[in-house]
């Protein structure tokens, strides 16, 4: 089973792809996962992630393409994998069908109205690194799993959020169009709850 994940940011990507790796047992994979393991062990492709990350630049194309391409090539993806943040653009998907071919690309579809406040609501900790959100806090100010203190990622404020979807409507979005062409676009409806989005999902993955 070889998949990729499409959908803006927030919309759930990530929900999804956890609990079709516990179900179908193949990995998921996230672009930031692979920057950050590469990074911790110091290996070439990591350090020079690391020369734009730590300027705040995007990692480019040629770099990102390099590191995905090492990883599909790990014992865990004999099986499959799922792909979570590539490709972002059509650059990356021409890259990726050069070192594999794909069984779909799910489309996690999530009307933005969810998403703006979803992600603006968002607190994480400090001390346990625990993902929360105002809803749940019941007006509390600290960590209800280790009493930490708890903050707004920068890339959880609304102007932040509003700049990630206009990158996501330019780079990513053409990518629906791109997959649809190669008949492997499948549309998952995901404004409903959790389960009911992956019931949609395994409907589709075991058609």
């Amino acid at each position: 089973m070889k998949i990729i994940l499409l959908g803006p940011p927030g919309g759930g990507k990530g929900t999804q792809a956890s609990l079709m790796k516990e179900r179908y047992n193949v990995p998921h994979i996230s672009t930031g996962d692979i920057f950050r393991t590469n990074i911790k062990n110091k290996t070439e492709l990591g350090k020079l992630a690391e020369s734009y990350i730590s300027q705040g630049a995007l990692v480019p194309d040629s770099v990102t393409i390099d590191l995905v391409r090492d990883r599909i090539t790990w014992e865990d993806c004999k099986n499959g994998f799922i792909l979570d943040g590539f490709p972002r653009n059509v650059a990356q998907a021409d890259a990726l069908a050069t070192m594999t071919d794909l069984d779909a690309a799910l489309l996690i579809d999530q009307k933005y109205d969810v998403i703006i406040p979803r992600l603006a609501g968002r607190r994480a900790c400090k001390e346990c690194g625990e993902t929360l959100h105002i809803d749940w806090l019941n007006g509390k100010d600290v960590c209800p799993k280790c009493g930490g203190e708890i903050y707004q990622r920068s890339d959880d404020k609304e102007e932040v959020i509003m700049e990630r979807l206009k990158n996501y409507e330019s780079q990513t979005a053409p990518l629906i169009a791109y997959y649809k062409d190669k008949n492997l676009l499948k549309v998952v409806n995901a404004t409903n709850t959790v389960e009911d989005t992956f019931e949609l999902v395994k409907n589709i993955l075991e058609d």
